[in-house]
């Protein structure tokens, strides 16, 4: 009884405590409403008003309005290609296609069109709150950066393949356009998505990720740290899974010391949804009560979470599991950016605020979808250059196959769209009236002893055809969050479908549209052109049609390894990259390499120089090769640069990317590419220093088309710094 009564009285004092404190600022000026004081002065004038029971709600992303101050619940989306809403927005390729691309101011203009839209959206809501359609705020849960490195990985359509250099450059492209270039203004806050090694769907929230030290600072966190220190993210998202046996959502270095302290990251970190119930239930089986779990998260540095932030934060501070001082950088770190985002200034004076609902799923921004659609198809193989086909050739065209006439959305993520344009309706309106274009679907993609009839009606109608052109893949049956594959194989009947057309009619061009790699050996080995399509967007099916045809020249690059055979790839659960992973340390030759695709044209490379032949440790290098086209179209090429140090006292890289840059020639034109090359990139991480080590010695570059297609070498050697 003697401890209920002091549990009561210091229950309270607090409550007093609480009353005195609001009453005391109550009288005073509300400087957190004056726009011209700096932000963090008023994020500190507001946090000082407030209750711990209001503060508990404004840590919970589905908290109620505060009444006294009108601070309303904040309210969060998604946009990973395209922002999801109760009504049409535009649907980009997903973001693996982007990837693609290996061009970081298209992936640039894509996020700002979905910034324009998000913003136009929430404009809409504030012109006129009785608007209909959901109300949306001004967080956005995007990018996903994980690294591709599990090509059975469920989510690989949301990633940027499987470097984590072509992965940071694409994600400060991506965080930039969302956010805008305004020196006071957010136009969105970009969310990492998710902190860190994450890339399995099974059993995610218990997972134990074991990575050795040095492959966790090389390969599994570089990119984040360039979306966080270069592209200045506002949001990380702590995932579900543990690594080296500790829970993310309770990783003090990961959270703190690794991205507060050494990254400087001012933003805030956010847990993924039922990130606190996952240790409740998940990690701790049952162990780790709620205000423990709420307790700890907050005290590693995770900020911002869902209603057990609300329910508990009051009872972990009052038990003394959670200090008020740790509470309140959590608040001011989520209040910061809410204030950045200029949610506590006047609506019109925010310069996003122009941004009309008009510009929502607009012929602009169809535009854009297209263009981004056609930059990422990848010309897999063409040989005896059997595309682009000639149109004026053709009477009589077959399309076959389960993904020909759709276009896959998302499920956890998309939203509403308008017209979708499908392969099958890009094709027709490519060839017109004058070429006869019959459909087949052949199978479907989970296979079954009925689908015989259809795959004879197929190669029934391919057998007279001109030219096939067979689609086949995967979709969100096959592949999605909580579903990791399988098999690298395609699903159901697809490959047996190949086959039959193909022996009707050898004049077959296949198409796969799936966000991870395929291995096809039999279909690489014998149909003599193939494109790689991805889930494309809304323009998907004209953007295919203009490759086909010859109106656009393809120049997309894997972000992938596609390995031969599932034989070929390393447990799921090795996380040590060296041991037979990526483009970096692939053991055998794959299907298809890293950073392959062809063109229309031909390529040379020549007169590689450097601006030295040694180079401080500290210093940087520049390095320039000439390429030329060489062939009768024009064309885009994509020129990527390798390192790597042949002799080491580590385990280095075969290779590693470092620089690549995507241009266009006219035939016969030619251009210098230059490429600065920092020393620090040629950094391996010391176990036994526990820092980045630039090694001296020798090493080597070289320029080339893929990561296997070398076009030009050369040396330079690495000095100790004096």
């Amino acid at each position: 009884m003697k401890k209920r009564t002091v549990l009561f009285a210091a229950g309270l004092v607090a409550v007093v405590l609480a009353m005195l404190a609001t009453a005391a600022t109550a009288g005073a000026a509300e400087l957190f409403r004056d726009p011209t004081r700096p932000v963090d002065d008023r994020v500190r004038d507001l946090v000082a008003r407030l209750t711990l029971e209001e503060k508990a709600i404004l840590l919970n992303h589905k908290g109620t309005t505060i009444q006294r101050f009108n601070i309303r619940a904040d309210q969060w989306n998604q946009c990973i290609n395209g922002v999801k809403w109760d009504r049409p927005t535009t649907l980009f390729p997903v973001c693996q296609a982007m990837a693609a691309t290996w061009d970081t101011n298209m992936v640039r203009e894509i996020a700002t069109v979905i910034s324009d839209e998000a913003r136009a959206i929430y404009n809409r809501w504030r012109r006129d709150p009785n608007a209909p359609g959901e109300q949306k705020g001004l967080i956005y849960r995007a990018p996903v950066i994980n690294i591709g490195r599990n090509p059975y990985w469920g989510r690989n359509h949301e990633t940027w393949g499987e470097d984590p250099f072509l992965t940071g450059r694409m994600a400060v492209s991506y965080v930039r356009g969302l956010q805008g270039e305004d020196p006071r203004y957010l136009k969105l806050a970009a969310t990492l998505k998710h902190f860190a090694v994450n890339n399995v769907e099974t059993d995610r929230k218990k997972l134990d990720a074991q990575v050795p030290e040095r492959w966790l600072r090389e390969y599994w966190l570089p990119h984040f740290r360039d979306a966080v220190v270069e592209g200045r993210a506002q949001s990380l998202m702590a995932s579900y899974n543990a690594i080296n046996g500790i829970p993310n959502n309770i990783n003090r270095w990961l959270l703190t010391d690794l991205l507060k302290n050494e990254w400087r990251h001012e933003g805030f970190v956010v847990s993924d949804l039922g990130g606190v119930e996952t240790m409740v239930k998940g990690h701790a089986g049952g162990t780790m009560g709620y205000v423990d779990a709420v307790a700890q998260s907050v005290m590693a540095g995770c900020d911002f979470s869902d209603k057990e932030y609300e329910e508990n934060i009051p009872a972990a501070v009052r038990e003394g599991k959670l200090t008020e001082a740790r509470l309140n950088d959590a608040l001011m770190r989520v209040l910061r950016v809410r204030f950045r985002l200029g949610e506590f200034d006047a609506f019109e004076s925010v310069p996003y605020s122009r941004i009309s609902p008009d510009v929502i799923d607009s012929p602009a921004h169809r535009a854009v979808a297209l263009k981004a659609a056609q930059k990422a198809i990848v010309l897999l193989q063409n040989r005896d250059r059997m595309l682009p086909l000639d149109k004026a050739a053709l009477r009589r065209i077959t399309v076959i196959g389960p993904l020909a006439n759709q276009i896959v959305k998302d499920k956890w993520y998309n939203g509403a769209t308008s017209v979708l344009v499908t392969p099958l309706a890009g094709i027709r309106e490519k060839v017109g009236a004058g070429v006869t274009v019959t459909y087949a679907q052949g199978c479907g993609l989970k296979g079954g002893s009925k689908e015989g009839a259809s795959i004879a009606k197929a190669v029934e109608a391919a057998r007279d055809a001109d030219v096939v052109l067979l689609f086949v893949g995967t979709t969100t049956d096959v592949e999605h969050e909580t579903l990791d594959r399988k098999s690298l194989k395609l699903s159901g009947r697809q490959e047996e479908l190949v086959k039959a057309v193909f022996a009707a009619n050898r004049r077959t061009v296949v198409i796969e549209m799936s966000a991870g790699p395929l291995a096809v050996p039999w279909i690489e080995k014998n149909v003599p052109a193939i494109l790689q399509a991805w889930w494309p967007g809304e323009e998907g099916g004209n953007a295919i049609a203009d490759v086909l045809f010859g109106d656009v020249n393809p120049a997309g690059r894997l972000p992938h390894t596609v390995y031969v055979s599932d034989e070929q790839v390393p447990l799921r659960d090795q996380y040590d990259i060296s041991q037979g992973f990526t483009h970096m340390f692939l053991r055998g030759e794959p299907l298809f390499p890293f950073g392959h695709g062809l063109s229309y044209t031909e390529f040379k490379y020549s007169n590689v120089r450097l601006s030295a032949e040694a180079m401080a440790a500290d210093g940087t290098l520049t390095v320039l090769v000439d390429v030329e086209n060489t062939g009768s179209r024009a064309g885009e090429e994509v020129a990527q640069l390798y390192v790597r140090k042949p002799i080491s006292r580590v385990k280095r890289a075969l290779q590693e990317l470092r620089g690549f840059q995507r241009f266009a020639l006219k035939p016969g034109e030619k251009r210098t590419v230059t490429f600065a090359l920092p020393g620090e990139k040629l950094a391996y991480w010391d176990t036994e220093k526990h820092a980045f080590v630039v090694e001296p010695g020798d090493y080597e570059v070289f320029f080339g088309a893929s990561s296997a297609d070398i076009r030009a070498t050369s040396r330079f050697s690495v000095t100790t710094p004096k």
